[in-house]
Parts: structure tokens; sequence; C-alpha cells
């Protein structure tokens, strides 16, 4: 069995606080749960406005299946901040 994890470091600048924060994560969070059935959780600045260092953690028994699905969840993520956020750093394990 395989587990991919794909880190991603986020900037928002357009975030002005918290709550506008976690409305922009809440609706990539279910997005990336129900079109990929991936886990989701917020790793760390949980109370920066404007950053956020995400995890997505998916799981298979074959290795170019788990990284085309992260590669898939990656360009999701990029399209709907719609250039309003940088993916900073971004990791496959």
């Amino acid at each position: 069995m395989v587990i991919g994890l794909l880190l991603l470091d986020l900037h928002l600048p357009y975030s002005r606080s918290l709550k506008d924060k976690r409305q922009e994560l809440n609706r990539i969070r279910d997005r990336v749960r129900k079109k990929y059935n991936a886990a989701y959780a917020e790793l760390d600045f949980q109370e920066t406005w404007q950053r956020s260092r995400v995890g997505i953690v998916t799981l298979n028994s074959q290795p170019g299946l788990v990284e085309e699905q992260l590669q898939a969840v990656l360009r999701d993520v990029e399209q709907s901040f719609n250039g309003e956020a940088v993916v900073a750093d971004l990791r496959f394990f």
C-alpha cells in the first residue's frame, strides 16, 4: 500500500480576517473530500490571517495512481483560488 502526502503552504493575500481565511479553506476542503476522497487538514498557521499549511493524504496500492490523484488535487486547488493564493511549497512523499 502506498500513502501519498501533499503539503501545501498557501499565501492568501486578500484575506482580511480569520473568517475570510476559513471560508476559503473550507471550500477547498469540501471539494477535496468530495471529489477525490482524500483526507485534508490545516496543519499550521491556524491563527494567521494570510497563511496556511495544508496537508492532503490519499492511499492506493499503485504508486502512479497516488501521484496522479495528488497532482489533480494540486491543479484543482490552484484553479479554485483564481490567482488569489500562491502555492509556496509542494512535496510528495
